[in-house]
């Protein structure tokens, strides 16, 4: 295996990661979880600096936050440029 190959894997692995984290918080914040819930706190300081550059180029839709599915929609652009590779 070689370094290009591991480095892909690992960039691969970070970002299915990433993409199990941000659907646990999304489905975390129906429940509306306590804010001293360990697990929240977790998926929030985790995923925060992903989702929070997103939310000041989208414009406002009201209750409805698109953050994590646009931070979906790139984590899977990366996964699709690195299938390539």
């Amino acid at each position: 295996m070689s370094i290009l190959d591991f480095f892909i894997s690992f960039i691969s692995f970070l970002c299915y990661l990433l993409i199990i984290i941000i659907i646990a918080r999304s489905v975390l914040s129906w429940f509306s979880p306590r804010p001293t819930n360990i697990v929240a706190i977790y998926l929030y300081k985790v995923t925060e600096p992903l989702l929070m550059p997103l939310r000041r180029i989208l414009p406002r839709t009201g209750m409805v936050d698109f953050s994590p599915l646009i931070a979906l929609l790139i984590l899977y652009g990366i996964l699709a440029v690195l299938r390539r590779l």
